[in-house]
């Protein structure tokens, strides 16, 4: 995961960059990985970005802010998607004085169907 340059709209006194979760996608799978993404709006939905990091601020994708470096094969292009640390680095950058989050990495799990989030 990757803090950006990318600013989000603030939300009262809340602030902060964007948060984008990498991975690095075959060229032969990208049209697939966008389209059914894409189809999830309600999760992570469709990337915010594909191909050069430098685009988002991002420097060196070995060294993300949260987690571990995913290994790329030669001509995979990084694919991102906004993330759920977004709203962990608003707080860090807006510093409110009491807040509840998730930490990174310990996602929600719930017997819900990806059809009950699918739009198509």
């Amino acid at each position: 995961m990757f803090v950006t340059s990318r600013q989000c709209r603030p939300a009262g006194r809340l602030h902060g960059p964007m948060v984008v979760s990498m991975r690095p996608v075959p060229p032969t799978h990208l049209a697939a990985a966008i389209r059914e993404s894409s189809l999830l709006p309600a999760v992570h939905g469709s990337p915010v970005h594909c191909g050069e990091p430098d685009g988002l601020g991002i420097e060196d994708l070995a060294r993300p802010d949260f987690g571990d470096a995913v290994d790329a094969e030669p001509g995979d292009i990084p694919v991102f998607w906004a993330c759920g640390v977004t709203p962990q680095a608003a707080v860090m950058a807006s510093r409110p004085p009491f807040a509840i989050t998730h930490a990174p990495g310990q996602m929600f799990i719930t017997d819900a169907r990806d059809e009950q989030y699918r739009v198509a």
